[in-house]
């Protein structure tokens, strides 16, 4: 009696402990299911992960890292699609550029990039339409796509065209952005990416800004830049990989071009690192002052003669006003002499033989008051500006340059500019002193524009 007590109770004991385990059962297999999910995503590899490099370029010091409070921008926060995965043939379908593995980023809404735009406090002009941004993209070419070229893109703002460059394969984009509340969402797009995007509180347009005193953000020096991004110099010579892309303030167009003008005969700024190309919008009006023939007095300038002996200038797209978003508080174009309805995109390469005929950054400023001089006056000859600076010397100059004796100063070509300082460079009977014998007369009454 008492073994069948025993077995009794054995076998209820073993009853209890099979319907506890049925009980627990679903609790089990769902936080199982659940700890499988979590060592998967965790133990996921990063493809195509890719190294960029510009003279054994890196990331550099001071790149900010992200963690996991890092929040989408707005524009990606607008739309669910802007991570999801998309598939070779659906990339296909819509004509993009990103290699596999990596998400086409979604350039957002248009109504809400344009409210964002107007939000930004400065001077400002944006892109915001995706095909005019295709367009810039197009245009920088195939080795867009290549390692080591770095794509400078100012003032990004909303940052549609910054997608569009990443979407289109750009491998290296580096975003400047002045303005403080911009930064977030930029930097929170940059935490998203495999390393192509760099983004940068700084203005380009006042880099090496020597008169604030100080070095602080916005304001940068260009050395500080580069060096931060790992660029070192390059020969002038060589094919430098780094493109800029922007669109010119309009309050200082003028201004701002001859500072570039200046830094590029002078191996200054952006350019002591190489041959940086210029992918510019500027205004239709400032754009054919540049190009502007010799001959047209009225609209041919020292800033015609500087760009063209310098570059190679190409008009690329021409876009109305209208195309772009404007910030509240900018002023709409003026009318002048020339036509100004569109923003003109201009590239300026660098020519690589500029500094092999004897020019050099070091006599480059002696060409630029050489040049400012002769076109302050551009209806009067040649020959009394030569004679001023050094007595009967015009008509050796003018007849080794096949020049008859009344040319004017504003019928010369740049190609003949850069001639005749090449000349007067070599010539014994040029002193330094012709320099400075009219550069503080009415200096800022003339004008260098």
């Amino acid at each position: 009696m008492a073994v069948c007590r025993s077995q009794m109770s054995t076998y209820i004991h073993r009853l209890l402990e099979l319907a506890t385990a049925a009980s627990c059962c679903p609790i089990l297999t769902r936080q199982s299911c659940l700890l499988r999910t979590t060592c998967v995503a965790r133990r996921a590899p990063i493809t195509n992960r890719r190294a960029y490099s510009l003279d054994s370029l890196g990331s550099g010091p001071g790149r900010p890292s992200f963690g996991a409070n890092s929040q989408q921008p707005s524009v990606e926060r607008a739309s669910s699609s802007a991570l999801a995965h998309r598939n070779l043939s659906a990339v296909a379908a819509k004509g993009q550029c990103r290699p596999l593995s990596y998400d086409f980023l979604d350039l957002g809404d248009l109504e809400e990039n344009v409210r964002y735009a107007r939000t930004c406090r400065r001077l400002r002009r944006f892109i915001v339409n995706p095909e005019l941004a295709k367009v810039v993209a197009r245009h920088l070419g195939p080795d867009l796509q290549s390692a080591k070229t770095v794509v400078f893109e100012c003032n990004p703002g909303p940052g549609v065209l910054t997608k569009t460059l990443i979407n289109a394969g750009a491998q290296r984009v580096v975003a400047l952005e002045p303005e403080k509340n911009v930064l977030r969402d930029l930097r929170a797009l940059e935490s998203i990416l495999d390393g192509q995007l760099e983004v940068v509180h700084c203005d380009f347009f006042r880099l090496d800004l020597i008169t604030s005193g100080f070095d602080k953000p916005p304001v940068m020096s260009t050395d500080k830049l580069f060096t931060d991004l790992g660029i070192t110099e390059a020969n002038w010579t060589e094919e430098f990989p780094a493109k800029v892309v922007a669109i010119v303030p309009q309050n200082n167009e003028r201004g701002i071009m001859l500072k570039l003008a200046y830094s590029l005969f002078e191996r200054l700024s952006i350019y002591r690192y190489g041959r940086i190309e210029l992918y510019l919008f500027m205004s239709e009006r400032e754009y054919m002052s540049m190009v502007a023939p010799p001959g047209q007095m009225r609209h041919y300038r020292a800033l015609s003669v500087l760009w063209q002996m310098a570059c190679q200038i190409e008009l690329l797209h021409k876009a109305p006003w209208d195309s772009f978003v404007a910030s509240k508080h900018t002023k709409p174009p003026t009318k002048g002499l020339l036509p100004n309805d569109h923003m003109c995109l201009v590239r300026l390469r660098p020519r690589s033989d500029l500094f092999s005929g004897g020019l050099t950054p070091a006599n480059a400023s002696t060409l630029l008051v050489m040049v400012k001089q002769c076109m302050a006056k551009r209806k009067e000859k040649l020959i009394k500006k030569l004679n001023l600076w050094s007595p009967d010397s015009g008509s050796k100059l003018l007849f080794e340059l096949a020049l008859p004796e009344d040319v004017l100063t504003g019928n010369l070509h740049p190609w003949q500019y850069l001639q005749l300082f090449q000349l007067m460079d070599k010539s014994q009977e040029f002193t330094q002193s012709w320099l400075f014998e009219e550069i503080m007369q009415n200096s800022e009454r003339e004008g260098w524009g």
